[in-house]
């Protein structure tokens, strides 16, 4: 059983940012990238090692970790990353498409022009990561940035709080999603059909666009984190 995890560039430096969240942080952002495996030990000593902190400053880390939803502890094998179940994540996706939708429809009817136009920008800025061929972190922050310009110009505080809460989880779906070779293709179009929707602002055929793309994340998500289990790492 593979555990070893290799320097994944965790260190941190000694900036302003209390120690503790500069770790929780980029450890978080190891899990999120797949830098480590759903299923995956994360083992005290080797984090030490490599992020230079306290065993005190990692296990309240790993505690963090576990409140959102990222890890869980499991007797004699200590902390490892969560493996979402199908139906864990089909829960997730139910949610998230609804709340989305929402989203969406706020998008269409309060956004500036302006905002609609920067939308399209992230949608192109995404299209040209994937024609640069480059990686799944790539994507990733691509598409955080286009979902920075969506949530902004729905003006909904609340429904992007209750998003944020769930974001951990999702994101790493999205990764999962992502890891499939011919996804980010495959995004580029849906992000198409969305914005387009937006720029006709037709508040039904973007939901719609909206509920599409997501259907094609949950099975692509649901494909990609079905190939980790516990025994995997």
């Amino acid at each position: 059983m593979a555990t070893g995890q290799g320097d994944l560039g965790l260190r941190v430096g000694r900036v302003a940012a209390p120690l503790r969240e500069q770790v929780l942080e980029v450890v978080r952002q190891a899990i999120l990238d797949f830098r480590y495996k759903p299923g995956q030990r994360l083992i005290e000593r080797e984090l030490i090692e490599q992020t230079g902190v306290s065993r005190t400053t990692i296990r309240e880390v790993l505690r963090e970790l576990e409140a959102e939803g990222l890890v869980t502890t499991i007797p004699q094998k200590g902390a490892i990353v969560v493996v979402p179940t199908p139906e864990e994540a089909a829960e997730l996706y139910e949610v998230r498409s609804a709340l989305e939708q929402l989203t969406v429809r706020n998008f269409v009817a309060r956004a500036s022009d302006k905002q609609v136009t920067a939308l399209r920008r992230k949608a192109d800025d995404f299209n040209q990561v994937v024609e640069r061929g480059e990686d799944t972190r790539a994507m990733l922050r691509a598409k955080d940035a286009f979902y920075d310009v969506l949530f902004e110009g729905a003006g909904n505080k609340q429904v992007s709080a209750i998003l944020g809460s769930l974001q951990a989880r999702v994101r790493m779906l999205r990764a999962a999603s992502m890891s499939d070779p011919d996804r980010g293709v495959k995004i580029v179009a849906e992000l198409d059909a969305l914005v387009s929707a937006i720029e006709a602002r037709d508040a039904d055929a973007a939901a719609e666009a909206c509920a599409i793309h997501l259907g094609q994340a949950e099975t692509s998500g649901v494909k990609g984190i079905s190939s980790y289990s516990p025994s995997d790492e």
